[in-house]
């Protein structure tokens, strides 16, 4: 990873606003957005992604599709049991909190993605643009495969209640809805809203990520509490499977780039759609595990080490 790559992700405005967020929740400052700015926020980026995938999705062929679309519901299956069993071996979780884990780790992040194509447009990058395709496939498979394993130990489990969770959150409802526009709209129809969704997405993001660093920044001092082999896990398991990713997406046809976010996808651990559906499914089961590990160590380090790092692995494969 070449120092320029490491620069590059540090000093962008985002992440460098997301480190604001953190420095204000250590001394005690209340920069949190209010609770309606957040809701808007939030929807204001799910939706934005969802327009752009949705016109580059109505100019892609279904046989340029077909292979990374299998390949993203392969890996969110995969992922989420890879995690459940790693998990066994270097934690003393119980099989609740592990599938709980499980389905945070298998589901996926918007705001590591979406940091992702800001780093790779920043860098003059191509990658596919029905990568977001991916983004709203690999959002569902990955708790439900967490919650399946953590089921087989609790009978507390409400399957209905929980796949409705999923199926008609927010992320997916806004992401989906967003690719279904975006398709129906195309390239003429989005450039009409391109002044909103287009050119302020990224201020817009960096204003989402100075929450995101509060909400971190108050989870640091929990991180002592993980164990060892938890803060390893929340370390090493995305760097595996985000290069687990990246491969694949070589393999199916995806450019370095769209490779590249496909590996983020998988290296990106959920901590809204997910913590929303354990919370129903399995009441029993520890957020403060979960949250701290997804939201105060995985998500750092994806935001300042990890992409610039998947890029660089993408970037050097030989094949």
């Amino acid at each position: 990873m070449t120092p320029e790559l490491l620069t590059a992700s540090i000093f962008s405005v985002p992440v460098l606003a997301f480190a604001l967020g953190i420095i204000a929740a250590l001394l005690r400052a209340d920069l949190r957005l209010p609770d309606a700015v957040y809701q808007a926020v939030s929807m204001y980026l799910l939706l934005a992604i969802g327009l752009k995938g949705g016109v580059a999705l109505r100019e892609s062929s279904f046989s340029d599709v077909i292979g990374p679309v299998g390949a993203a519901i392969a890996l969110g299956i995969v992922i989420p049991v890879l995690a459940f069993v790693v998990l066994r071996g270097v934690t003393r979780l119980g099989p609740v909190d592990r599938g709980a884990m499980a389905a945070h780790y298998g589901s996926t992040s918007l705001v590591t993605f979406t940091a992702a194509l800001v780093f790779l447009e920043a860098s003059s990058v191509p990658y596919e643009g029905f990568v977001v395709t991916l983004l709203a496939i690999m959002e569902i498979p990955g708790i439900l495969i967490g919650l399946m394993l953590a089921g087989r130990a609790s009978r507390t489990s409400t399957w209905s209640t929980s796949l409705r969770e999923v199926l008609t959150g927010r992320s997916v409802l806004l992401l989906a809805g967003g690719l279904v526009i975006g398709v129906i709209a195309g390239p003429m129809g989005y450039e009409r809203v391109q002044p909103f969704f287009g050119a302020l997405f990224t201020g817009i993001l960096a204003l989402f990520l100075l929450e995101m660093g509060v909400l971190a920044g108050r989870r640091l001092g929990s991180i002592r509490e993980a164990g060892w082999g938890l803060l390893g896990f929340a370390v090493l398991f995305p760097v595996v499977t985000g290069a687990l990713g990246i491969v694949v997406g070589i393999v199916v046809g995806l450019s370095p780039g769209g490779a590249m976010v496909l590996g983020v996808l998988c290296a990106s651990a959920s901590y809204i759609a997910a913590p929303a559906a354990v919370r129903l499914a399995l009441p029993t089961a520890n957020p403060g595990i979960t949250l701290t590990t997804s939201l105060g160590i995985t998500f750092p380090f994806n935001l300042v080490i990890g992409i610039p790092l998947y890029w660089w692995i993408a970037h050097s494969l030989p094949f």
